[in-house]
Parts: structure tokens; sequence; C-alpha cells
């Protein structure tokens, strides 16, 4: 009974263990199920989360590049640091922690010029990834990469790594910055073309996935997915480089002459395609260093009382030094307007180029009255005439024969009421009278150039339409797009939007700009080329009236060039000159002078000089250094130059000027036969004297001359020299000597 009883205990207990296997066996498989197939993936998730380390791979920014392919912006390597604190914060052994936490923070904090608190503060984080510092030069990654080598017995190479990407370089420093813009932190463009275009130039990031521990380290196997980046689309621009420095370096120079207040602006423009050849604005920025206030800008900065407006005042001088004068701030052009109230005119046949007018030195029109520069007037006059004399009254009339809604039909058929479309941010819209709200005065003031605000982008391209045979063009700066491969994916189109008037107008506006040059804007003539001018002077009415000052102007020049069959058209602005001289004729037209000076030789035009004009052309200084005293005065005598010899060897081992220099024909060459020897001789002053009494002074004292500015015309003087009167310097030296008319009024 007893071995029963023990039989049947053994299978309860048997049958129980196996009841209990079997509810366990249920238990952990519905668990099994449950993870693996209804929150499968969601574990999976976590799992990859916790095993995988996914990071971006940047995508090179596209170049940019000027119409002759050279770099304008590119982006170079970099190097991103970064920690992982998780990595330190695994480690078991606290001492231990610390040490790597410190050694971290006192090395990279050296390295990366970066508080050692903060990177101190971030070894404790709770996180795979923190970064240090973005976008390092090779030569900080290096010592980077030679801090963790060094620290081998820390394993630093666990908890501190470098990640490639790129930085924008701007290699031309401040040339064009205005233009090109620049891009943030994370090389997203911020502002000119490299906003405008962002979505081109910013290339397709990649991935890496690559499996890591739980101390973020790679693991033992091996597994890795790379995506390859996209690099962004590169542009080709217009703007020419040469013909960029050309425009920055005359406008700036005009800048400091005039004590400019409010900045300046100038455009070269191709007036058939619309292709922006330059586009300079000063003063400008870097953009390596777009956060950057000039010296001038930061003594103001220091000088505005309290943090707060500090602040403010920074902001608002980084945005004015970003802002493209050129298409984003509106001005009244004044006078330069005449050309196109002129060919409305011409174009619906109410004048024609010898139609007269009478200008007594006043006009009213409904009451107003209305004042000419010329007090007593100008008498009776031709329409060549009025628009050289830049006659108020003379255009008051020509814009009441053409009237209100004939004025506001080619008001905005010159594009005058739209943005031009110019590819760049931030372009400003007119302001102007619209036809309904325009009376007889309204019309009177506009005809003349007041009273209505546009861009000088507006402006130079009603211009250019003016001349070209009468076709709006689209202004543009970007020529072309190219793939990473360098394959050009699109061109822009160069066709025009509309013709606003016939070639015939075209023609005689080209008659009348030619002879404007000629006889009223003297000072934009060009030595040697067929020059088109008109100027304009303007008051800043509204702040006049808002601040008292009545001494506030702008000052313009408008040229086009060859007159015959233009191309090439250029816009000067100067806002608010501080100096004695404001009107336009006299400010402002020298830059147009030079400019197209050193662009037209440059861009393949051959000059053609009179007679009168090549005995005060420039000429090349011959190199004599090391031939005998017969020789190089053989030579200099060829060059059409005289020379004198100092010492008595036979040899030349020095000479004055240069090589290479320019001085005007009949300039004297200084021939050194002694290294030892030197000749002085003391600037005489050459300022209000012509052309010829210039050269007369300048032979005298043993000096040489180079003219700047217009010196064939009739009235003009010499008003500035590069080197002060009384100075001694070596006989020979060059002074340049600069000339203008400054008699030039612009009404």
């Amino acid at each position: 009974m007893a071995l029963k009883a023990g039989k049947t205990m053994v299978v309860r207990m048997v049958v129980v263990l196996v009841v209990l296997i079997l509810a366990l066996s249920l238990v952990s498989g519905a668990s099994l199920v449950h993870i693996m197939v209804i929150n499968g993936e969601k574990y999976q998730s976590y799992a990859s989360e916790q095993q995988l380390y996914d990071s971006l791979v940047t995508a090179p920014r596209g170049d940019i590049y000027d119409r002759n392919m050279q770099f304008l912006a590119k982006s170079s390597p970099a190097w991103t640091v970064f920690i992982t604190p998780n990595g330190i914060n695994k480690l078991k052994d606290e001492k231990e922690a610390e040490q790597v936490r410190t050694t971290i923070a006192e090395n990279l904090s050296r390295i990366l010029e970066v508080d050692y608190q903060t990177i101190y503060d971030d070894t404790k984080k709770n996180s795979y990834y923190v970064i240090v510092k973005k976008k390092i030069e090779k030569e900080t990654a290096d010592q980077v990469r030679q801090f963790i080598v060094d620290h081998k017995d820390l394993e630093i190479v666990k908890y501190v790594g470098l990640d490639e990407t790129t930085k924008r370089y701007y290699p031309n420093g401040n040339l064009a910055s205005v233009v090109l813009g620049f891009v943030g932190s994370d090389d997203q463009g911020l502002a000119g073309i490299e906003s405008y275009y962002d979505n081109d130039l910013t290339g397709i990031a990649g991935r890496v996935v690559a499996a890591k521990t739980a101390l973020g380290t790679d693991m033992p196997f091996s597994y890795e997915k790379v995506e390859s980046a996209t690099k962004g689309k590169s542009l080709v621009l217009t703007l020419d480089s040469y013909i960029q420095y050309t425009a920055e370096k005359y406008l700036a120079a005009a800048i400091a002459e005039n004590q400019i207040a409010e900045r300046g602006a100038a455009v070269v423009m191709n007036v058939k395609s619309g292709a922006v050849l330059a586009m300079a604005v000063k003063g400008d920025f870097d953009p390596n260093a777009p956060f950057t206030l000039s010296a001038e800008d930061e003594k103001k900065v220091a000088a505005a009382e309290g943090e707060e407006a500090q602040n403010k005042l920074r902001s608002d001088l980084l945005n004015r030094q970003w802002r493209n004068k050129a298409v984003s701030d509106t001005y009244e052009p004044g006078s330069v307007f005449k050309v196109v109230t002129a060919a409305i005119a011409i174009e619906e046949n109410q004048i024609n180029k010898n139609s007269t007018f009478y200008c007594s030195g006043h006009a009213t029109v409904a009451g107003q009255g209305y004042n000419c520069h010329k007090k007593g007037g100008h008498g009776s006059q031709t329409l060549m005439q009025a628009i050289s004399n830049s006659c108020n009254p003379a255009f008051i009339t020509i814009g009441q024969l053409v009237g209100v809604q004939t004025f506001s039909k080619y008001f905005k058929a010159f594009g005058l009421t739209e943005k031009t479309g110019i590819d760049l941010p931030g372009e400003a819209t007119s302001t102007y009278h619209s036809e309904e709200k325009m009376g007889k005065v309204e019309l009177a003031s506009s005809s003349f150039g007041q009273t209505f605000n546009v861009t000088p982008m507006q402006l130079i391209t009603a211009i250019a339409a003016s001349v070209n045979g009468g076709y709006i063009v689209q202004p543009h700066l970007v020529e072309k797009k190219l793939d990473e491969n360098g394959k050009v994916v699109e061109t822009a189109s160069t066709a025009n939007k509309r013709q606003v008037i016939s070639e015939t107008t075209s023609a005689t506006m080209r008659e009348l700009m030619e002879f404007v040059a000629k006889n009223g804007a003297k000072n934009a003539l060009v030595t040697g080329y067929r020059i088109g001018a008109k100027t304009g002077t303007s008051q800043k009415v509204s702040k006049i009236l808002a601040t008292g000052d009545h001494y506030l102007y702008i000052g313009s020049c408008a040229t086009v060039a060859p007159i015959d069959n233009p191309e090439i058209a250029v816009i000067v602005m100067l806002d608010e000159p501080k100096g004695d001289k404001y009107y336009g004729g006299v400010i402002s037209a020298p830059v147009n002078s030079k400019i197209m000076a050193d662009v037209l030789p440059y861009l393949g035009y051959e000059p053609s000089y009179t007679d009168e004009e090549l005995k005060k052309l420039s000429l090349t200084v011959p190199d004599v250094a090391g031939l005998t005293a017969a020789e190089a005065k053989a030579k200099v005598t060829a060059a059409k130059l005289e020379y004198k010899t100092v010492g008595s060897g036979e040899t030349i081992v020095r000479q004055l000027p240069a090589a290479g220099s320019k001085v005007i024909s009949g300039g004297i060459v200084i021939l050194y036969t002694d290294a030892e020897a030197v000749q002085k001789a003391s600037v005489p002053n050459m300022v209000g004297l012509t052309a010829g009494d210039v050269n007369k002074v300048a032979a005298a004292a043993g000096i040489n001359v180079e003219f700047s500015g217009n010196t064939n015309t009739g009235g003009l003087k010499s008003y500035r020299q590069s080197i002060d009167p009384g100075t001694e310097v070596d006989a020979g030296t060059i002074v340049t000597v600069s000339f203008r008319d400054d008699s030039a009024i612009d009404g």
C-alpha cells in the first residue's frame, strides 16, 4: 500500500512539474511572440539606436566663379571636433573618468580656443555626440589628432573624434562681397548670391551608418553602410573680377575724396545682354568674416551709451554693410532721368533733336514755380543744348507736351514700376506717382527726375534701353549652372523683355548723349573713345524735412560706350557728399570716366587718338637697367621720353621711374650710372593748372606726371595731386595729377 501511495505521489509530482514547465513555456513563448513579432520592429529600433552610429556626411557646397572661371567662392575641407560623453560616463573607475574629462577639457580648450568649463561640462552630458567646435582648419585638426595620439594611455581616441566637413572660403576678400553674400554656420546662404541660389548651391548630404559598442567605439565585427554626398551645383557669374576690382577701386577713392556719408554704388552692365559685369558697393565687408565691423564702425558702437544701444547699433551697422545699395535702395535719379523723358517725347513725335525751347530761368506749372540752376536762364536752345545744359524748365515743357497718360505708359514700359527681376535677394520696389494720382505738377517734377524713387539697377536698365535699339533687357548675374562634374546644366536667357522705343529714336538718343558728354558732362569723357553721358544731382527732400540739414544730395552719372554701337553702360551714384562739391557731373562723372578708361581697352575696344590726345598720352617707361649709357639713351629717346644721366659710370645701375611705369609723353627718365648717386627734386604746386601748364611746371622741377581724368577739353584744370607740394622726392618721381571741370552742373 505504501509503495503504491509512493508511486502515486511521484506521478503527481511529475504531472505538476510538466504542467509548470508547459505553463512557463507558454508564458515565455507568449513573451517572445510579443517581443519578436508584435513589438519586434520597436525593439529592433531600440537595439539599433544603441548599437548603430548614424552620421551625416556634409555635401560640398557648389563653387562660384566669375565669367573667366576664376574662383569667387569655394568650399575647402574642414573638421568638426566632437566628444562622446556617454563613453566617459560608463567608465567604472571614477578617478580615471575624472582624469579623462580634465585632460580633454584642458587640451581642447587650448587647441580650439574654447572655454575650459564649457568643454568640461560637456564631458558629463548624457549623449554619444557633443560638438565642441565646427569648421576648424587642417592645422588645428592635426593638433587635435596629435593630442589623441599623445594620450593613448587614457584611450582618448574613444572619447574625442573629428568629422570631416567643409568651410566656405572667399579667396578675394571684400571683392564683390555684397553680390556674393555669405553663409551661416551650417553653410546656409544668408545674403546675396549665396542666399538667392541656396537651393542650387546646397548639395545632398550623405550618410554613414556604422556598428558601435556601448562606449561608442567600433564593434569587433565590421558593419558600415555609406551613402555618398552629392556636391551642389556651381555657378558661373557674369561678373568679371578685373572689372569688379576696377569699379570698386575708383568708387572707394571717390567716397573717400568726397567724404560720402551714405556709401556709394557703381554698376557696369552689357546693354545688349543684361549681363552685369560689375556691381560695386562701398563700404562693404569681408564675407570670410561677415559679422566683423570696420574699425570706424566699431568706434561708433563703443561710443554708444549702454549695452542695449550698442547691440542695436551693431545690428544696424552689420545690416548696412551687407545691404546692396545698387538693388535694395531707391533714390531720386535727378537729371540722369532726362534721357528717358527725351526718349519718350521723341518716340511720340512730340519733339526732335532740333526742337527749340526757351528758358528764362524759371517755369510755372499750375501755380507751382520751378527754378533753373542757371539764374539768368539759358535763353533759346535746341533739344541737344537743353539736355546738355540739363535745363529743368525745358524738360518741364517736354513733360507737359507728352502728358500724364503717355508719360505713365512709358514709365511702366521702361520697367520703372516693377522690380528688374535681377537674381539677387532684397530688390527694392520703386515709388512713383500713379497715373490716377499724377497731375500737371507731379508730371513737371517727374519729367526732370524728381519726386519719384528708383534703384540704380532700374535706372541703368532704362538707360540701356534708350541706346541699345530700344530693348528692355533682363539684368542678371548668373550666366550658367554646372553639375558636380562641371557640365553645364542651365544657361541664362538673354532674350529681350520687350521693345519700348524704336531703333530710330534710340539712334537719336545716342547722338544726344554723345553731345552731352562733349559739351556738358565733360568729366565723363575718355581719351580715345566716343562716350555718351548724362549726369544728375538730386536733393534728399524727405530727409531734409526730417533733419533740417539742407546739404543732403545724391550725385550720379550714367555713361555708355562706344556710343556708335553701345555695349557697356556704367552708372555711379554717391550718396550724401560732405565735401565742397556735390554735383554728379563733378563728383560722379570722373568715376565713370576712370572705370570706362580701364574697362574698354580690357574688353578689346581699340582707342582712336587725335593728334592732341597723343601728346598727352601716357607712355610706358622702358627697362634700361644693365645697358650702357649710350644704349639706354637711345632706348629712352625711342620711347618719346627725355633722359638725364647721373653719375660717371658707363652702365645703368638704376633708373627712375621704374620700368613699366606710365608717364606723359616728353617725361624724363633719370639714368643712374652710380648706385650711390641720388638726385632730389621738390614737388611743385600743380593744382589749378591746365594740362599744358602742368607739363611745363613738372619738367622744370625734374619730376614726372601722369594725368587722371579727361584733359582734352577746354576749361578742365587740375584739382588734386598725389604728392603734396614742397615734398622732397627723388628726381623723376611720378606724381598723379587729376583733372575735372568744376563748372559741370546738372540741374
